[in-house]
């Protein structure tokens, strides 16, 4: 997955913020590359890429990694990150993000030493070891992509904010961030804004269901 998730620090503990790109059908899936994931037979992938101009790749440097502490991910988006990110060398500002931010990885088949620099393999149950970092953590537990992750951290109550870059494109298929049969969530909306390629960034904070 790409960058398309952040979290938010308040009152002194860590605050677990979904920041993900969705279509207005809500497919999340493989925004940033045509071979990011293919799962389900797949061929739209790239889709999120002719609308990142200059004021939406603003909107997420300066309301997202700035406050982070850490990053989280599922094994998949951290493997497909690992494969990509640290190979650039072309002046990405996401690039020495990635690798110098410590990262911590929810995974039953992975294996420590992690090969990613500032990479901590979580151990034990995982919505636990999440649970005990957000509480210890004074910045952002950051999480990035990760859709089967999130969906086990909503079921946990440990999603406080949703930040949706609602893309203006319909694809009719795809994974879905909430997909049926998925968690419930109860949402209220904080604060909206629209990039110039008419995407619009809406933050909501997540409430007791």
């Amino acid at each position: 997955m790409s960058i398309w998730i952040f979290a938010v620090c308040i009152d002194g503990m860590s605050k677990i913020v979904v920041n993900m790109s969705v279509t207005l059908d809500g497919v999340m899936q493989a925004p940033a590359r045509p071979d990011e994931d293919l799962r389900g037979g797949f061929a739209h992938g790239g889709w999120a890429v002719p609308y990142l101009d200059s004021d939406t790749a603003r909107a997420l440097m300066t309301e997202g990694f700035p406050n982070a502490g850490g990053l989280l991910f599922g094994r998949r988006t951290y493997l497909d990150l690992y494969a990509v990110w640290p190979k650039r060398t072309d002046g990405n500002p996401f690039t020495p993000v990635l690798d110098n931010t410590q990262k911590w990885v929810a995974s039953t088949t992975l294996e420590e030493p992690l090969p990613w620099q500032n990479s901590t393999l979580l151990k034990g149950d995982a919505m636990e070891a999440v649970a005990r970092l957000k509480a210890q953590m004074a910045k952002d537990l950051v999480v990035l992509g990760s859709g089967e992750l999130i969906q086990s951290l909503m079921r946990h109550n440990l999603v406080d904010q949703y930040v949706l870059l609602i893309h203006p494109l319909v694809l009719g298929s795809g994974r879905h961030l909430f997909p049926d049969g998925g968690a419930a969530a109860s949402l209220q909306l904080v604060d909206s804004k629209t990039t110039t390629s008419g995407v619009v960034m809406a933050t909501y904070n997540a409430k007791e269901v």
